[in-house]
């Protein structure tokens, strides 16, 4: 437990903070005063005036913040001194700039973070070669002695074209006997099983998983560029499926009225950096790249109190060359705020059951309790 609170405070800790960054230094470009950055959440603990910015380290050891001079319209538009340096004296474009460089940042962190892990563990590099990657328990495959990383060359004499091939022999000939050439090291062997005709959910005729990725690895000083490009690429691809993720999302919860319970709130993703963290500091940045995606989608929503909600802002201003009245942004903010933290807390109802469930403490606590 210990471990899982640390490394997930450090996991948001930097996901928040890059983000916050990305907000600082296009803010100080557009010559807007940032006011304070913090480390953590108030209370503050210490503070040093650097320049015009106060930095702050503060008692809540989690993430941090970017206070901009002016970026609560409230405070008006009149000319008060040093009005040149406030958020919401500046131009649209810049305004906008700002807002998306946070989610810019998180992007830019994935990238990094999935670059690292392809550059150090190698490149997957599709094949025509039929691995096998995985045996599930009390298989047919395990009883008869096939093992991980060994390689199906034929099925009843057919030499193997791709995985496709592999998966329609094997259920041609579901109930029936079958022969595998099997590439081992240096030997080739041979095996004889009968495919499942009724397999339990999930698991396939045979009980193996099997893949035509291979991990590749090419010279020292390819690796980088090349773990850039497939970090690019995997980010990319992370997008796509958050975005489709989010839209199953939002279908549950508006036309069904369900909370969906794919989704992970604190809790969960503090359950689930646990489990990463103990399988190395790879999959940690790998997790770092998950996440880092995801709350950069979440973040330009075009939804109250996100920064894609103050973009919608933006827009309309552009769109009708006036600004909204102050007060109207900041009950919409507020009252998306407020949606949002009863959302969360649904979700950490969720969580909590899912977790207990999965443990055995729910029937344990139902059995304690008089209610």
């Amino acid at each position: 437990m210990f471990l899982s609170i640390i490394t997930f405070l450090i996991v948001f800790t930097v996901i928040i903070l890059v983000h916050e960054l990305g907000h600082f230094l296009t803010a100080r470009r557009a010559g807007i005063r940032v006011e304070e950055f913090g480390f953590g959440y108030p209370p503050r603990a210490l503070a040093k005036k650097i320049g015009k910015t106060v930095l702050s380290l503060n008692w809540l050891p989690f993430g941090g913040f970017v206070r901009l001079r002016g970026e609560d319209l409230r405070e008006g538009y009149k000319k008060t001194k040093g009005y040149q340096e406030a958020f919401w004296y500046k131009s649209r474009g810049q305004r906008a700039i700002v807002l998306i460089s946070g989610v810019t940042a998180n992007f830019l962190l994935a990238i990094v973070c999935f670059s690292i892990v392809y550059s150090v563990l190698g490149i997957p590099t599709e094949t025509g070669r039929t691995n096998i990657v995985g045996i599930l328990p009390q298989s047919p495959a395990e009883t008869i002695g096939l093992k991980e990383n060994d390689v199906v060359l034929e099925v009843d004499g057919q030499k193997l074209n791709n995985l496709d091939h592999f998966i329609t022999l094997v259920d041609e000939r579901k109930g029936e006997e079958i022969t595998l050439l099997v590439s081992r090291g240096d030997e080739n062997l041979t095996f004889s099983l009968e495919p499942r005709e009724n397999p339990p959910e999930g698991e396939g005729p045979l009980g193996v998983v099997v893949s035509n990725v291979e991990i590749k690895k090419y010279p020292l000083w390819q690796m980088p560029f090349r773990g850039t490009v497939e970090g690019f690429k995997a980010a990319i691809t992370l997008v796509g499926l958050v975005v489709a993720g989010l839209g199953s999302i939002v279908s549950n919860l508006f036309i069904k009225g369900q909370v969906p319970t794919g989704v992970a709130g604190p809790v969960g993703i503090m359950h689930m950096t646990g489990i990463v963290a103990h399988s190395g500091v790879m999959a940690v940045l790998q997790f770092i790249g998950l996440i880092s995606v995801n709350l950069a989608i979440i973040n330009i929503l075009p939804f109250p109190a996100l920064d894609g909600g103050r973009l919608l802002f933006i827009a309309y201003e552009a769109i009708t060359k006036r600004r909204p009245k102050p007060s109207f942004e900041a009950w919409t903010n507020a009252a998306g705020m407020a949606f949002l933290i009863i959302f969360l807390v649904l979700v950490t109802i969720n969580d909590i059951k899912r977790i207990f469930t999965s443990s055995g403490l729910l029937e344990k606590i139902k059995a304690i309790l008089p209610f």
